[in-house]
């Protein structure tokens, strides 16, 4: 539904160049909530502009549902143009977006704000109001038709956003950090309804967002970026059996570090059946070994309960290797902690800090 191939995006200034995107290769497919994560400044913004093309890509390729939007937005013309062709406009009408901020005009009711797109594709005002009601209870806000943005929570005032986003029938929604400007309980509010939206009107959802809590509350699968550039991406269940996974660590963070030397530590990620199997107590009884838990965390993603867990083994890794090995024939994923390791690695606090520049 969502494909981007080759894509950079370079600003440029009087006396210097900033890479904000560097050859980006994305795939959303059809119908699945995509979450895009990354430190402040790794281009996860310009990334979801550059989707529909809010900002014009460098080089590359942008592709949703089936069509070439950078070819859309040169057609017809002679020279580069900042202003969209009929066609770009067309193809964009069909892709929501939902911002941070909300951008609701304060003079506008709440319905005059979803009505708002609706006048720019020319519904006549029956239309308009019949399609905004309809929206504003999908998004559980039919009493507040008649209100000012003023008087709304922020929850209330980001569900406004989404059912604005709607007004087209978009069949791709693209969220930039819509959660973040809103307190815990709010923000679960707003990823049921998206996840609802997901599943009844069959939309396909891109979101951006620094908080692991909302990949594990409503993504299908995630991306991790880094300097303008995808380091790690896939389903949620993949990126959990991948060894060494650094979003499987920020999903399911863990720590602590065994005391002594002659210790083995281990990450070991549960999930499907495994994660309600007592395997590391069948481990210790079959080996006759006494077995360290330094840390655990246990979760459920997808309707799947998923965990983590850090032990350490006595003794060095040779000594090891047939208990890890029986771990991992009982379809656990294993990754060995290098020696002094276990103390220093900790969640990156940077991956979840407030976004500041993108």
């Amino acid at each position: 539904m969502i494909t981007t191939t080759d894509l950079t995006k370079v600003y440029r200034t009087k006396d210097r160049e900033i890479t904000a995107l560097d050859g980006v290769n994305l795939h959303v497919r059809e119908g699945e909530v995509y979450g895009v994560v990354g430190q402040s400044g790794a281009g996860k913004s310009s990334l979801i502009r550059c989707v529909n093309l809010l900002e014009r890509p460098t080089s590359g390729t942008v592709t949703v549902a089936g069509q070439d939007l950078t070819a859309l937005a040169r057609r017809g013309r002679r020279a580069p143009s900042r202003r969209p062709t009929p066609e770009l406009r067309a193809a964009r009408s069909r892709i929501g977006m939902v911002f941070q901020h909300f951008n609701l005009l304060s003079s506008r009711t709440v319905q005059g704000n979803v009505e708002l797109p609706l006048e720019i594709l020319g519904l006549s005002g029956r239309e308009r109001s019949r399609k905004a009601l309809e929206l504003l209870d999908l998004v559980g806000l039919a009493d507040k038709a008649r209100a000012h943005p003023a008087q709304l929570s922020g929850g209330q005032k980001q569900r406004v956003g989404i059912a604005r986003a709607l007004a087209g029938d978009p069949k791709v929604l693209l969220s930039d950090e819509a959660t973040s400007a809103l307190d815990p309980e709010t923000t679960r509010s707003v990823l049921r309804l998206l996840r609802d939206l997901n599943e009844q009107l069959g939309l396909t959802v891109l979101l951006i967002t620094h908080e692991m809590d909302v990949v594990k509350a409503v993504c299908d699968s995630a991306a991790l970026m880094r300097g303008g550039r995808i380091t790690e991406s896939g389903t949620l269940p993949e990126l959990l059996a991948t060894p060494g996974s650094e979003l499987a660590r920020e999903l399911f963070p863990v720590s602590g570090a065994a005391s002594g030397d002659r210790r083995t530590t281990v990450d070991v990620t549960f999930h499907g059946e495994t994660a309600t199997e007592p395997l590391i107590s069948q481990l210790a009884r079959r080996y006759e070994i006494d077995i360290s838990i330094l840390g655990a965390a246990m979760d459920t993603v997808g309707g799947r309960q998923v965990g983590r867990m850090r032990i350490a083994l006595p003794g060095p890794f040779e000594e090891n290797v047939i208990p890890i090995g029986y771990l991992r024939e009982q379809g656990l994923q294993v990754d060995v902690v290098p020696p002094g390791e276990g103390a220093a690695q900790e969640t990156e606090t940077a991956l979840l800090a407030p976004e500041g520049a993108r």
